[in-house]
């Protein structure tokens, strides 16, 4: 397998295709368990009440249902919603079996997460005159295989604008964003529905006069780069104009993932330990991306009166799953409380939780 350079050149010629599977972990589940197809549920990563749904269906997200909620506030927006355990064992499982059929098309296709890949199929123009055809054939293998998994495709001259027409139409969407249409397309968005601008990144823009992504489009190198700091201005102005900064493949020593803790988190230990499930998540994503595995992590957690509490694990076996990682990370933290007379260690003191992990193995 091979991965494109990156090239901030501008290549309207340049064709990539973005796979984005839809409602991922709770429609493998659907798909393993069929009475739980057409309702609205909530994979969790634990059983509780207070426990975060980290996948709502497509059901459920149909009733307000967003990732994150509380299992409590998703019953308000839908009473009837079923709470299943994570199961990831299964989601890697389709995972692997996805990328097979991507594979079948392309040999430059670079998972972005467990659920999303990019293909690079600009060497192959002459081999599939269709791109849209061809997009509607990868959808056919995937329901062949999985009948109840669907997903949105976009392709684009890059990865950022094909990651982009997924989010245009959801579920089982396909829309293609090329030269003669992007100004159309970026015309129907605000600057937050662009991947990578939050609120605070969009306020800044207004504040430079920049009020849409096709006034962002349009705008010089110069000035963006003026708005957002050197090189990050230099790729949004890549990215919108056809050059490709974001398909690679890095190589790390380390990855990591850290969050500050707010005043109403620190005050329930659910929270906290949310917070470590995402944390996971993000990490676990990385690792499908690099397609390895960690032997290690490190675990910590700063107070607010300045001290802290550490951990490191070394695996038996490698380890991909972030579930696996919180299993291991919760079992030496209840091993240390049991210690110290159950003191606890994610307590209202917490400022900062975070955690690294180490030694790749393919």
């Amino acid at each position: 397998m091979r991965y494109s350079r990156n090239h901030t050149a501008v290549n309207p010629q340049s064709v990539v295709m973005y796979v984005d599977m839809n409602s991922f972990f709770a429609s493998c589940e659907q798909q393993l368990r069929p009475e739980l197809r057409g309702r609205p549920i909530g994979v969790c990563a634990y059983d509780s009440p207070q426990a975060a749904v980290i996948a709502p269906s497509i059901e459920a997200k149909k009733f307000g249902v967003k990732t994150g909620m509380r299992l409590h506030e998703c019953r308000q927006l839908c009473p009837h919603i079923i709470p299943v355990p994570a199961r990831p064992v299964f989601y890697r499982h389709f995972h692997i079996r996805i990328m097979g059929i991507l594979n079948h098309y392309c040999d430059d296709v670079l998972p972005k997460s467990i659920d999303e890949a990019a293909m690079n199929l600009t060497n192959y123009r002459l081999v599939y005159k269709d791109m849209t055809a061809l997009a509607r054939q990868i959808k056919a293998d995937i329901a062949a295989d999985a009948d109840y998994l669907k997903c949105s495709i976009g392709i684009a001259p890059n990865s950022f604008l094909a990651k982009l027409a997924t989010d245009m139409q959801k579920p089982d969407g396909l829309v293609q964003i090329t030269p003669e249409n992007i100004d159309e397309q970026l015309s129907k968005l605000q600057l937050t529905d662009l991947p990578g601008i939050a609120s605070r990144n969009a306020r800044r823009l207004q504040l430079m006069g920049i009020k849409t992504p096709l006034e962002m489009r349009h705008a010089s190198q110069a000035f963006l780069r003026k708005v957002f700091g050197g090189v990050v201005g230099h790729y949004w102005h890549a990215r919108l104009n056809f050059g490709e900064v974001d398909f690679y493949k890095g190589d790390y020593r380390t990855m990591s993932a850290t969050r500050t803790v707010s005043r109403q988190q620190r005050e329930s230990k659910q929270s906290l330990e949310s917070l470590l499930i995402s944390l996971c998540i993000k990490l676990e994503q990385r690792l499908v991306k690099q397609n390895v595995f960690c032997k290690e992590v490190s675990f910590f957690v700063k107070y607010l009166d300045h001290t802290g509490w550490d951990t490191k694990i070394r695996f038996a076996f490698p380890v991909q799953d972030g579930m696996e990682m919180r299993q291991h990370i919760l079992a030496r933290i209840h091993e240390f409380e049991q210690s110290r007379g159950g003191k606890s260690i994610l307590n209202s003191n917490v400022r900062n939780i975070g955690l690294a992990i180490q030694n790749f193995i393919s």
